[in-house]
């Protein structure tokens, strides 16, 4: 709102006024939220007749055209695709326009994720900048800077896209002008905060051009342009007239840069150059139109990202993971609402809720979570107020949300007459004191999950049954939170997008939950380990035996009871020291991760508590820095669990689930978890790409700053392995994670820093971050053939753990939930192939029609915003979870029955296949194909047809998008 006001709003009132003006002027256009502010809240009739009119001439053109320019680092694959849907939707719904070029400069590093991800929304090209400079700088002079990215191995040459990369002199235009001490080409200087000068006088405006300086600024401007032209490989280009908040005043701007581009081209032959205004579409259509041949890139990222030797952008991974996880909370609810509204509306087409209301509450948490992947939300990098801000519009969206699945159970239960009900979808965050309370728990996922609630309760007597009065699993124990609370862990067994509910009751003198005891052991300086015989003590249960060390008090091993391989495995919280001061060498920021040497070890003595009951044993370990010291510095909650026999456990026995409680640190120290193990890794780790696919990274040496440049984006999966043995950790929020000797892998859990860079200060963007994190990381030891396949199905479940609400059952005797109707209550089970992913299943409410022709002919005649949402376009995305030849059986092709799939929800009367985010048929999007060795004529990309009666083969790594309409009930 505050650059609105500063700026941004004029940029748009001021650009298009200035675009009428004159037909040769061109403008690009990236974020919708900035857009669609202006567009809702400023814009003027005549405005928005003008921007229809620009766009249909092809003057102005959106690039990239999601909410926001995600960063690609830290954000999951499933938030990309919302963010870029979002604002995809609304350019279509409200222009017919689909973008189909990236303009993806600004995100600190490169993932491989997003070449496919803009290859399946439909784009030609693909431009990107920040990368490593040395890597950069080779690429220039080698002119290596364009190529075309097959970012999938799997899908490889069916969704490659061609790339480029912008030179050293990245997305500004450089500002040095060798006449005069100001900034060049900016002549309507910068902007400022919180309000524009009342005169118009901007700080650092360029010299205006005149006659006297006309000569020079083209000189100026030819030089830059011949230097760049030699780092590429054909004639054209590409020159960006602009940076950040630019173009606020784009009258002084375009009158100065006319005379320019006149005076250049009317001397042309001096020169040796023309010029053009141009978008990023008619750049690409250049390059494309000279039919070369481009060298192909394999799914390699460009992740980490330097700027110079002691400037490694790797703090950012950790920055502020309050945020981080908030926002992976946030868009886990948004998915289970998405999927439970869609029943809800197709399966109760004459329900109470007001199903417009209802969208808006979905709408106003899919902005939230769209807004907070910008390269500056959940990367941790903006001011505190900002962070405020995205923190807000996610707790409004996630209020909305729980408010809404709420309502739609009392809705489908006519529970009104049973009290009220209210959501709770933070673990923990809701009691349940008084007597007779039952909870509904949601599973989002279309597979059978079981997996543990922990619902907090006032004391250990407790009984939890089922909706037929069955008795349920369950233990109880003392709360790790306070003392006078405790935790109830219920064993829930759900099906596929169903859910069920659970009474919990004081003791009735029949089956009661079983009670977890509690050991407290001495607490042991670890500084004199090596002097004292090892006590080693087991904890298991059917898939694991962890060993203790007693003389320690910290983990010694892990077997794993199948093949009955042990890994030695020891854990310990470290702390980079990391300095402030810029004159006393490099620092750390939100940004850079710079530490002064190695980690050190933060305690030198452990506290150990074992609470064990039939269903789950909990390993406590508290770290203090000695042995007399009053608390703790760091905790982990270190849980393993039995399942009982008729329960698939599978899941659940494979993983060991820890909690770290982690902070207040003290200033300038980042706090890391190392795990070190006696496999011999040769320091080889593998990390995720967004939850889509894993890049290898083998340790790299390098003259300076070696520690920062080997840290890593963690968004869920990282692991280690040798020849025999691997051990996965999957998280639910982004981690730098790094391996800095052989079998160890360290993530790091937060960040607390101040520094004295001018910038820093200027913009309050200090991370003094005093708060205490909660992050969860699940580990997964075994074999590589059987964590290949737990992990993939575990990480889902860790990401999209059940939906917990709570209610109370209120009057007299309270009848059993047993006499509802079996299936209003359980739903109807959707079920995909253990290999496939249900990516999404929502109902976006857009109003524009699938047809194009129809489309476009329906905005030309300003129908297109009239009526209600559509609520029976239902969209639908699979996805594919294995690469290629991983695994002999779940690699391969999986046939799927959309009809049969979706029974449950009712008959599917038909199917259209859409590109990424949905505004192309596949069948008419024509991608341009350019020229390869592979490929040696360019052409155009076309799409596979989806098959008949409703079955579609889904390939490895695929994602497929589809609206999906069902007869009216």
């Amino acid at each position: 709102q505050e650059s609105m006001h500063a700026y941004a709003a004029n940029v748009y009132t001021t650009v298009v006024e200035e675009l009428m003006k004159g037909k040769q002027r061109k403008f690009i256009a990236v974020e919708q939220e900035f857009f669609r502010l202006w567009w809702d809240v400023v814009a003027t009739d005549t405005q928005k007749q003008q921007v229809h009119e620009l766009l249909q001439e092809g003057r102005l053109e959106f690039v990239i055209g999601g909410q926001v320019m995600h960063d690609e680092a830290v954000t999951l694959i499933d938030d990309q695709i919302l963010q870029l849907t979002e604002g995809h939707g609304f350019l279509y719904e409200t222009f017919g326009f689909r973008p189909q070029f990236s303009w993806h400069v600004d995100p600190f590093g490169a993932s491989a994720t997003t070449p496919t991800l803009f290859a399946l929304a439909g784009f030609n090209a693909h431009l990107i900048s920040r990368i490593d400079y040395d890597l950069k700088a080779d690429m220039q002079k080698n002119k290596k800077l364009q190529f075309v990215w097959q970012g999938s191995a799997s899908l490889s040459e069916r969704q490659e896209i061609f790339t480029h990369v912008m030179d050293q002199y990245s997305y500004c235009t450089p500002s040095y002008l060798p006449f005069s001490n100001r900034s060049a080409f900016y002549w309507n200087g910068f902007a400022t905060f919180p309000d524009p000068p009342k005169d118009g006088v901007y700080p650092n405006m360029s010299l205006p051009v005149t006659d006297t300086n006309l000569h020079q600024y083209a000189q100026t401007m030819v030089a830059n342009i011949k230097e760049r032209a030699a780092w590429f490989r054909t004639s054209d280009v590409l020159w960006p007239w602009g940076c950040d908040k630019q173009f606020f005043n784009a009258s002084v701007q375009y009158s100065n840069m006319d005379l320019l581009l006149d005076y250049i081209n009317e001397h042309s032959g001096e020169f040796g150059v023309t010029v053009q205004y141009a978008t990023v579409g008619d750049y690409f259509q250049a390059v494309y139109s000279r039919n070369l041949t481009w060298e192909i890139r394999n799914s390699q990222d460009f992740l980490p990202y330097s700027t110079e030797p002691f400037q490694a952008w790797t703090g950012f991974y950790t920055s502020r993971s309050t945020l981080k996880g908030i926002a992976r909370r946030a868009s886990s609810l948004l998915y289970a609402g998405e999927s439970f509204f869609t029943q809800y509306v197709l399966k109760h087409p004459t329900g109470s809720i007001c199903k417009c209301k209802a969208l808006k509450q979905l709408q106003s948490l899919r902005w939230a979570v769209s807004e907070v992947q910008h390269h500056d939300g959940i990367t941790g990098t903006e001011s505190p107020k900002v962070r405020d801000m995205y923190m807000t519009n996610l707790m409004y969206g996630v209020f909305n949300v729980k408010k809404l699945m709420a309502s739609i159970i009392f809705d489908m239960n006519d529970a009104k007459k049973n009290g009220e009900v209210y959501s709770s979808v933070y673990p923990k965050d809701s009691g349940i004191s008084e007597v007779d309370q039952y909870i509904v728990v949601y599973n989002p996922l279309a597979w059978n999950i079981t997996t543990f609630v922990t619902v907090s309760v006032g004391n250990l007597a407790m009984s939890v049954y089922d909706e037929l009065g069955h008795p349920v699993p369950a233990q109880v124990q003392t709360s790790v939170e306070s003392p006078s609370t405790y935790d109830l862990y219920i064993l829930v067994a759900i099906s596929g997008l169903s859910y069920r509910k659970y009474s919990i009751k004081p003791l009735d003198g029949k089956q009661s939950a079983f009670i977890g005891r509690s050991i407290k052991y001495k607490r042991r300086d670890i500084t004199r380990a090596g002097q004292q015989s090892q006590q080693l003590f087991p904890v298991v249960n059917n898939c694991y035996q962890v060993l203790i060390d007693q003389s320690t008090n910290l983990m010694h091993s892990i077997t794993e009871r199948e093949t009955n391989q042990t890994v030695q495995l020891t854990q310990e919280f470290l702390e980079y020291h990391v300095n402030g001061d810029t004159t006393k060498g490099p620092i750390s920021d939100n940004y850079l991760f710079g530490p002064n040497a190695s980690a050190v070890p933060v305690s030198k003595a452990v506290g150990l508590e074992v609470v064990s009951g039939a269903l789950m044993t909990e390993i406590r370990q508290y770290f203090y820095s000695n042995v007399t010291s009053q608390d703790y510095l760091y905790a982990v909650y270190t849980r393993i669990y039995t399942v009982p026999e008729g329960y698939d456990g599978k899941l659940l026995c494979h993983r060991i689930e820890q909690e770290y409680s982690v902070g207040p640190l003290e200033l300038n120290r980042e706090a890391v978890l190392r795990t070190s193990t006696n496999l011999n890794t040769k320091q080889l780790l593998y990390t995720d790409n967004n939850g889509y696919q894993m890049q290898k990274r083998p340790f790299k040496a390098y003259v300076n700053n070696t520690v920062a440049r080997n840290y890593y984006p963690m968004v869920q999966t990282a692991y280690i392995e040798d020849d025999a043995t691997r051990l996965v950790l999957l998280a639910e929020r982004a981690h730098g994670v790094s391996s800095q000797g052989n079998g160890q892998v360290e993530v790091m859990l937060h960040r607390r820093l101040w520094n004295n860079l001018d910038w820093n200060v200027n913009n309050n963007l200090t991370l003094n971050d005093s708060s205490v994190v909660r992050p969860v990381i699940w580990l997964i030891l075994g074999t590589k053939a059987v964590t290949n396949i737990l992990y993939r199905t575990s990480r889902l479940a860790l990401e999209h753990r059940p939906v917990v609400m709570f209610g109370a059952l209120s009057g007299g005797k309270p009848r059993l939930p047993g006499q509802l109707q079996q299936d209003s209550v359980h739903g109807s089970p959707v079920t995909v192939a253990p290999n496939l992913h249900l990516q999404t299943l929502s109902i976006p409410g857009w109003r524009y029609s699938s047809n194009h022709a129809e489309q476009i002919r329906s905005i030309r005649m300003g129908k297109q915003k009239e009526g209600d949402p559509d609520f029976s376009r239902v969209l639908l995305r699979i996805r594919h979870l294995y690469e290629v030849g991983e695994d002999p059986v779940l690699s391969q092709p999986v046939m799927v029955d959309l009809k049969s799939l979706l029974k449950g929800l009712g008959s599917v009367k038909a199917v259209e296949e859409r590109s990424l985010t949905g505004t192309w048929d596949v069948n008419t999007l024509k991608r341009w194909r350019w020229k390869t060795a592979q490929y040696p004529s360019k052409g155009f990309f076309n799409s596979t047809k989806t098959s008949e009666n409703f079955t579609v083969t889904v390939h490895p790594k695929e994602i497929r998008t589809f609206f999906v309409y069902f007869q009216s009930q």
